[in-house]
């Protein structure tokens, strides 16, 4: 969070470093609930795509505000904490796009994510995917960002 309180994220075309407070994104329809029947809140979705133009590289998007916030990530999620991973900011996608393919992009992965701690420089998280959980920070860097595995890993996955 900003010392006015908001929260910056990335925003803005493919490739564009702009940035815009949440209460700044374009609003899109919901295709997931904001919470389920019993009035319990949806948990927040995510998917890492395989797409393989212009290049091959991965998408990593985040349910957040009715939207997919979205980098690309060109090496893949990294999988040794000493190994971090560039993330570039692109554009933000609508809801539809959680399960979205073509030709060119699949479904490596999707389930839900939790967040565990934001400042305006990172964001610490944990996927909890098909094939089990794994906690990551986003670490802003300037126009783009890492993505670092962090040492401390979930123990059980809460399902």
């Amino acid at each position: 969070m900003s010392e006015e309180g908001t929260l910056i994220i990335p925003s803005g075309e493919h490739g564009a470093h702009e940035w815009a407070t949440i209460g700044a994104v374009a609003e899109h329809d919901s295709a997931v609930p904001d919470a389920d029947p019993d009035g319990v809140p949806a948990r927040p979705a995510f998917v890492l795509h395989d797409h393989r133009r212009p290049r091959p590289h991965f998408d990593l998007r985040l349910e957040e505000d009715g939207v997919l916030r979205s980098w690309a990530v060109p090496r893949g999620l990294p999988d040794d904490p000493r190994h971090n991973r560039l993330a570039v900011p692109v554009a933000d996608h609508a809801l539809d796009h959680l399960d979205y393919t073509d030709e060119h992009k699949t479904v490596a992965d999707t389930g839900w994510w939790e967040e565990h701690d934001r400042t305006d420089r990172r964001i610490l998280f944990t996927l909890h995917g098909r094939t089990g959980s794994r906690r990551y920070a986003l670490i802003h860097t300037g126009p783009d960002w890492l993505l670092h595995l962090v040492r401390d890993q979930p123990t059980a996955d809460p399902g």
